[in-house]
């Protein structure tokens, strides 16, 4: 063999069809569910969806368990984190600011994870992965509805609504998204982020009589 008859590298094995890795099986998972329901999906359904064998994605996951408790911890992970850094009460910002943060950030985050936040909403607890996300979705609703009741105290929100009320009814104005909201519809994500927090804080500020 001369110098210039260098011998090409041997190709990487694959295990498994080129371009599906874990997340895009996730992806294809999360679609599925949404589309035929969760129970009524099984791993056959999604082999046949991609186009692949069963044991190429039991290679990337366990079960349909495991990917359902990933859609729903794509679902929570990042919401997660904005309401635990609005709760720290950092110096210099009022409740009545972060909560305002957490709504305009809560749509931010059903807008990136629109297909995991839609299954997440239809959960019923029919096992222990789903129960596990609605005790996480019960946390979140408890530490905003202390983050409401922070702002009723500092004055900045009307005290006639239960705090537990309002956090309930501002997720649910967020969560709403997930049936209508589009990328590519008529309305962007700031614009929407503006116009439930003015009309959410509008009707929940404190009028002196």
């Amino acid at each position: 063999m001369t110098t210039t008859e260098q011998a090409e590298p041997a190709p990487r094995r694959r295990r498994g069809r080129p371009g599906y890795d874990q997340s895009a099986i996730l992806r294809a998972a999360v679609e599925m569910f949404n589309r035929r329901g969760y129970d009524a999906t099984s791993m056959g359904d999604l082999a046949k969806e991609l186009g692949l064998t069963k044991p190429a994605i039991y290679h990337h996951v366990t079960s349909k368990e495991q990917l359902l408790g990933q859609a729903l911890d794509d679902a929570l992970d990042e919401l997660t984190a904005v309401v635990t850094e609005a709760s720290r009460e950092p110096a210099g910002r009022s409740a009545y600011e972060r909560l305002r943060e957490v709504v305009r950030r809560s749509v931010e985050v059903l807008v990136a994870h629109q297909p995991s936040v839609t299954l997440l909403l239809r959960v019923r607890g029919n096992s222990e992965v789903e129960l596990a996300a609605l005790e996480r979705r019960r946390w979140l609703d408890d530490r905003l509805a202390a983050l409401v009741a922070d702002a009723v105290a500092e004055g900045a929100l009307r005290d006639d609504v239960p705090p537990a009320l309002v956090s309930r009814l501002l997720f649910g104005m967020v969560n709403s998204l997930a049936e209508w909201y589009r990328p590519d519809g008529a309305y962007d994500q700031a614009m929407v982020a503006a116009a439930i927090t003015s009309i959410a804080f509008d009707g929940l500020a404190r009028h002196e009589t």
